[in-house]
C-alpha cells in the first residue's frame, strides 16, 4: 500500500485462473481464438500468456460442474492489448478460428471484442484510447457503451500488414469484472481490503474501481446476479483474480462472494 493508505499507483492486475472441466478444449480456445501462447502445462495446470508473462492459467478439473445463472462469480476477463491495429488483429484472429462475437463496444476510454470461451466465461479483448482522451464529469470517469465501429478499427491495420503474429509484446490482463450480489457492498470491500478508488459507476448497478486513475481494474455489477450469495468454489468458473503492486507483503483474501484475490510483488 502506498503512505496515504491507497494501493500502490503502479498497480496492474496479474494473472486470472479459472476451474475448468475440459481442460483440453479450453486450452485450446485461449491459444486459437484469443491467441495466447502456451507456456507451460504441469500438474494439470496450463498457463498462457505473452511473451513470459502469465495472462490466464486453466486448472483442470473434470468433476467441476457448471456455474448456475443468477450466481455470482466471473463477467468477463479482459485481455488489454497494445494498441488499436492490435484489436484488428485480434477480431480477425477469433474470426479466422471460427468463433463469433457476442458484442463490440465502444466504452470512451476504450474499444472492445466480446465473446464467451466454450464453458461461459465472458472474454474482453480491448485497447485503450490514450488516457489524454478521456473525460470526466460530475459523476466520475465518462464511460459509455455504444456500437463498436469496427471498419474504423480494421482501417487501423497498416497495408500489407503481416496479420497475427502471436499476442504481442505487452498484452496483459487489464481489469477483471466479477458478478457481485450487491454493487454498493462490493464497492465497499474494495475499498477497506485493497483501497483501490472508484472511477465511476452505472446507477447501483454497477461500480469500476483502480488505481492510479486507470479506467478500472476491477469492475462489479449485479445486471444477472442481484441478491446472488457466495459462489461454490468447486464449480467451474473464476478460481482466483491476481493484482500485481509494489511493496508490501503478499496476501489472499476472498471477497464477499468468495472470489479469491491474490496481490504478489510487481
Amino acid at each position: 500500500m502506498a503512505e496515504n493508505g491507497s494501493i500502490d499507483p503502479g498497480t496492474s492486475m496479474g494473472a486470472v485462473r479459472l476451474r475448468v472441466a475440459d481442460l483440453e478444449r479450453q486450452r485450446d480456445f485461449y491459444r486459437d481464438a484469443i491467441g495466447l501462447a502456451e507456456l507451460s502445462a504441469e500438474d494439470g495446470v496450463v498457463r498462457l500468456g505473452s511473451g513470459d508473462r502469465s495472462i490466464v492459467e486453466l486448472v483442470g478439473d473434470p468433476d467441476a460442474p457448471p456455474r448456475p445463472r443468477g450466481t455470482s462469480g466471473l463477467f468477463h476477463l479482459a485481455v488489454l492489448v497494445p494498441g488499436r491495429p492490435d484489436l484488428a488483429r485480434a477480431l480477425q484472429r477469433v474470426a479466422d478460428a471460427g468463433w463469433h462475437l457476442t458484442g463490440a463496444s465502444d466504452h470512451l476510454v476504450s474499444e472492445a471484442l466480446y465473446l464467451t470461451d466454450p464453458e461461459g466465461n465472458g472474454i474482453e479483448i480491448y485497447a485503450d484510447r490514450p488516457r489524454e482522451k478521456w473525460a470526466f464529469e460530475n459523476s466520475g470517469l465518462k464511460m459509455a457503451t455504444i456500437r463498436l465501429d469496427i471498419p474504423a478499427v480494421l482501417a487501423d491495420v497498416p497495408a500489407g500488414d503481416a496479420g497475427w503474429k502471436g499476442a504481442p509484446d505487452g498484452t496483459v490482463i487489464g481489469h477483471v469484472h466479477l458478478r457481485v450480489g450487491d454493487p454498493a457492498e462490493a464497492e465497499r470491500w474494495w475499498h477497506s481490503a485493497l483501497a483501490l478508488d472508484t472511477m465511476a459507476k452505472y446507477g447501483s448497478q454497477a461500480v469500476f474501481l483502480s488505481s492510479g486513475g486507470y479506467h478500472h481494474h476491477i469492475g462489479a455489477n449485479s445486471w444477472h446476479s442481484a441478491g446472488a450469495g457466495r459462489r461454490d468454489p468447486e464449480r467451474a468458473g473464476l478460481a482466483w483474480v491476481e493484482l500485481h503492486s509494489r511493496g508490501g507483503e503478499p496476501a489472499e483474501r476472498s471477497d464477499p462472494w468468495g472470489t479469491v484475490v491474490r496481490t504478489v510483488a510487481a
